[in-house]
Parts: C-alpha cells; structure tokens; sequence
C-alpha cells in the first residue's frame, strides 16, 4: 500500500471523530506494512487532553507490539501534529510521520516548530507532509463550518 492509502484510513478515523462531535482528526499506525493502531480524536468524550488522535494511536500500537520503542513504524494523521504529540513519536522512536494538512496554529513537525530533526534531542525521524491535503483540510473545514452554523 502507498502513503494515500494509510491516510485514507485516518481520514475514515476522523469522520468518526466528526461523528461524536470530536474535531476530526485520525490516525493509523504501521509496522512492516501492517496496521497496528487506529485512532480518533476523543479530547471531549473522555475529558482528557492528550487523548489526541495520534497519541492515542501510539500509545494503541506500543500496547498492540509490547514495546514502548516503535522503530519501523510510521504514524500517518490527517493534520501535523502538535508538540505534544510530535514529543511523543520523538520518544518513541518512530520511523516516520507522514501527515496531511499542515497546521498553522500549532504545526510541530516543520510549520512552528520542528521537533523531528532537532539535533538536541536524542531521536530524529522522517516527515512526509502534505499527503491528501485537500481532503484532511476539507474535514476540518466542514467541521467547524457546521460548528459556526449550530450556535
């Protein structure tokens, strides 16, 4: 499978994210070419701040191989993530990350900051942005379009 195709699945993930008034983003997690995570944003339903899409996607695919070090794996999210969420893939020693929408308000990975190749920290990975941009923007687009339209 391409770099299309995993995203797709996230994209899947953040619709369901939209579905249970979540911002929609997702998450997929894969190691040698297999799936080992999904997720979706549930900052809301669970009343917890880090239960971010691609966090909760890492932490899934350590508990899914029982190691905390994810080297081989690549984490693919609709939108780039946040300094939290990049800090974690940093100490989990992920492969890479391959995301869609850049995030101009909080964008870790190349946008504000980028903390996937900083040469103070102990770990670098791979970024691939950009990948089905469009349509990870449009998700968040209509989202919040019939967030506004609500109130």
């Amino acid at each position: 499978m391409e770099h299309a195709d995993y995203m797709r699945m996230a994209l899947e993930e953040a619709r369901l994210a939209a579905e249970e008034q979540e911002v929609p983003i997702g998450a997929v997690v894969v190691c040698d070419d297999e799936v080992v995570a999904r997720a979706h944003n549930r900052r809301e339903t669970d009343h917890d701040p880090s239960a971010h899409a691609e966090f909760r996607a890492v932490v899934e695919a350590s508990q899914t191989l029982g190691r905390w070090r994810l080297t081989g794996c690549t984490v693919y999210v609709t939108l780039e993530p946040c300094l939290m969420c990049a800090g974690l893939m940093v100490n989990a020693r992920i492969d890479r990350c391959v995301y869609g929408a850049p995030d101009p308000k909080g964008g870790a990975l190349g946008t504000l900051y980028d903390v996937s190749c900083d040469e103070r920290l102990n770990h670098a990975f791979e970024v691939v942005p950009g990948v089905l941009a469009d349509e990870c923007a449009q998700e968040l687009r209509t989202f919040f379009r019939a967030r506004r339209n609500r109130r």
